[in-house]
């Protein structure tokens, strides 16, 4: 019979096997259109807006159901959903991979939303608190920073696979990735973590709508809104200040590396600070490029880019790290999952607005979103921090 003493797992194993899952999670759902979609809706005959009204399908299943995830998880621990995960994933990619029509690539981005919402990474953070408790700060950060290059990785490593396979052998490629790789990866790497049965549903009664949860839930929610933003427009936005194309996809490509930047200093050097400290600075790093963009035009694209990288990395990990740092770790992964419900909306309204406001004025998207931000920055003030019961254990 397997122990449920997580020491028997080497902490930077569990992180280091967790932190690669999420590199292939991420790469072959959530980045995989960026690469696939134009020859998916060629090769179906669809166009390039319902290809990609299907991502925000893909987005809107865990919208719904992550609050149903999060009650499995703190009642039966995190394991068996995080295998699950990898399972769902295979399934949606070989569903898209057999596609002939628009109603099989909408069934199969469902279920693919459906892996995401069970393996990306509120999960493995989630298990990580049940097992490192209030030590889990570094390790939930060690495992975004990891995952954090799945579009490093995943959007070359994808382009190559459509590039040798073909789109179809590109999703079935991945699927074998998820259940070959990642499925006996967590099998492996991933101690049992038993859930608190019952006692669960008390733990959920007792987690409430104050004013510091709809704080952080206001926080995340702006936060994730404008993430989806940048992510879908900052090339277009750069452009509408003066820069070429190819510029504006150059400086746009910064955004990646100060998220993954920040993130390693958050795990080397900035973990010494309040999480809430480091919230608040994160909140001021969007609205500083859009500062440095607006004054300076065309040379200043790089900057806009750093800031909302370093910004979002940096927000990535508070949102796993702050419900930790102000609660404790029960209840943990129900709490974490109401507050980044408005999040997992708000990102699929993000592209669509952010669209519209451009078409108007590139000034007026950019002040929006730094108003945005300055809500976000207002949002943490007022929240107790709880005292640190436990010292963070160095990664073995």
């Amino acid at each position: 019979m397997e122990a449920r003493n997580p020491l028997q797992r080497p902490q930077a194993l569990v992180v280091g096997g967790f932190g690669l899952g999420q590199i292939a999670a991420f790469a072959s759902s959530f980045y995989l259109m960026g690469v696939l979609g134009d020859a998916v809706g060629r090769d179906l005959g669809l166009s390039p807006t319902f290809v990609f009204s299907m991502v925000s399908l893909s987005l809107a299943v865990p919208a719904f159901i992550a609050p149903r995830v999060a009650r499995r998880i703190d009642e039966r621990g995190g394991k068996q959903v995080l295998l699950a995960s990898h399972v769902v994933l295979a399934l949606g990619l070989v569903i898209v991979g057999v596609a002939k029509d628009g109603v099989g690539l909408a069934a199969g981005m469902a279920v693919i939303g459906f892996g995401q919402a069970l393996g990306l990474s509120p999960t493995p953070f989630a298990i990580l608190v049940s097992l490192y408790g209030e030590g889990a700060r570094r390790p939930i950060t060690a495992v975004a920073l990891i995952g954090g290059l799945g579009s490093v990785v995943g959007w070359p490593l994808t382009a190559w696979m459509a590039e040798q396979l073909g789109w179809r052998g590109a999703h079935f490629a991945w699927a074998a990735v998820q259940i070959l790789v990642c499925l006996p990866l967590t099998a492996w790497v991933c101690p049992p973590t038993p859930g608190h049965g019952p006692r669960a549903a008390a733990l959920h009664a007792d987690v409430r709508w104050d004013r510091p949860m709809i704080q952080l839930a206001v926080l995340f929610a702006c936060a994730w809104f404008i993430s989806t933003c940048m992510s879908a427009h900052l090339p277009r936005l750069l452009g509408a200040f003066g820069l070429t194309p190819q510029a504006a996809a150059a400086a746009a490509g910064l955004m990646g590396i100060a998220a993954v930047t920040v993130r390693f200093l958050e795990f080397t050097v900035l973990r010494r600070l309040p999480p809430l400290a480091t919230t608040r600075l994160a909140t001021l790093m969007h609205p500083s490029g859009a500062a440095a963009l607006l004054t300076l035009g065309a040379p200043a694209g790089a900057a806009m880019a750093l800031g909302q990288g370093a910004g979002n990395g940096m927000l990535t990990v508070a949102k796993g790290v702050l419900p930790l740092s102000l609660w404790g770790p029960e209840g943990y992964a129900w709490r974490s999952a109401l507050i980044g419900r408005p999040a997992l909306f708000a990102q699929i309204l993000g592209p669509a607005l952010f669209a519209l406001a451009l078409e108007r004025s590139a000034t007026l998207a950019v002040l929006a979103t730094s108003a945005l931000c300055l809500v976000m920055f207002a949002m943490t003030f007022g929240l107790d921090r709880r005292p640190r019961i436990a010292q963070e254990p160095a990664i073995a």
